[in-house]
């Protein structure tokens, strides 16, 4: 092969025949491709440590947990095996206790949903005074949640705010928390105002994306306003709708504090819901495994719910393509 020599440094080169192409260079590791990857790994590596710290590694604690009978007091942590799952099978207050969460989320969820959706459908109006109305619906957001639930135990007691305002106009209001189906009402009703203003906030920001030549299309073409709202409004929200109500029905799923300060699960078992009666078997009766255990059915319930939602979205959710 001729040769090419470099006479300031005295190196020898190939110098391709004449009419050939050259040899190709060979590319290094260390490439740009290699470089973004690297880039982007180091972005994500501490989100992906603080999701295995604080969420995968407490979850396996929590299920070997499950399998130990752990008495704190007594200072003994025994494998049981799945003697605990034996035990949620047998409890006879468990059946209770998913019946009120399950009138609760459906409560709640059915509630939130629903006033949110109409407030910001009035609120997308643009009307005067939007903007006080929409401070004023989102402000208990931002409120501290157990300032905002002592607050509300005040007004719902027997001689509180909510039955002063009941006289005023002549009724005679009961005793909220202390009733049964009153109690429950009362709490989904708190927890309803405390967080109705976010998914209000979602709603309206969706409503202003919708384009209003669809509106006066379906106006022109003679369409009511219920029309309006089931056929243009609906669809184009939906991939809201399903957030909100992911978020809602996982939130309705957690609530504690409103119940542990207003009822403590009572009267009776009638706003116990699995939430609180998990702390009750964990904290109150020091049954730590037990209370495992029903942390895995929380965790197990509310993974399938979000499944299912998530599942949904192919036949319900719009998609513009």
């Amino acid at each position: 092969m001729p040769v090419l020599v470099d006479d300031v440094a005295g190196r020898v080169e190939p110098r391709p025949a004449p009419g050939g192409a050259a040899a190709p260079r060979r590319r290094g590791w260390w490439t740009s491709r290699r470089r973004d990857q690297l880039a982007g790994l180091l972005f994500v590596t501490p989100q992906l440590v603080g999701s295995a710290l604080f969420v995968l590694l407490p979850l396996g604690l929590v299920v070997w947990y499950s399998l130990h009978e752990w008495n704190v007091l007594a200072d003994t942590f025994d494998f049981v095996g799945t003697e605990n799952y034996r035990e949620l099978v047998d409890d006879p207050k468990l059946p209770g206790v998913l019946r009120t969460t399950l009138f609760f989320s459906v409560g709640l969820v059915v509630l939130n949903l629903a006033l949110a959706l109409l407030l910001a459908v009035l609120l997308n109006q643009r009307l005067r005074g939007t903007v006080v109305f929409r401070t004023l619906f989102f402000s208990p957001v931002v409120v501290s949640l157990v300032a905002w639930t002592i607050v509300w135990g005040f007004l719902l007691q027997d001689n509180g705010g909510v039955n002063g305002v009941a006289g005023a106009v002549g009724l005679d209001g009961p005793n909220w928390l202390r009733g049964e189906w009153t109690a429950l009402l009362s709490v989904i009703v708190v927890q309803v105002v405390k967080n109705v203003g976010l998914n209000m906030v979602l709603f309206l920001a969706a409503l202003q994306g919708v384009p209003a030549e669809l509106y006066e299309a379906a106006r022109v073409e003679g369409a009511s306003r219920w029309t309006q709202f089931r056929r243009i409004t609906v669809p184009l929200i939906s991939p809201t709708i399903l957030l909100t109500s992911i978020i809602t029905v996982v939130g309705a799923l957690q609530v504690f504090a409103q119940i542990a300060v207003l009822t403590q699960g009572g009267p009776g078992t009638s706003t116990t819901v699995l939430v609180y009666y998990l702390y009750q078997q964990a904290f109150q009766f020091h049954q730590f495994g037990y209370g495992s255990t029903l942390s895995v059915l929380l965790f197990l319930i509310v993974l399938t719910l979000t499944v299912v939602q998530w599942r949904m979205r192919r036949k319900w959710v719009f998609h513009e393509q």
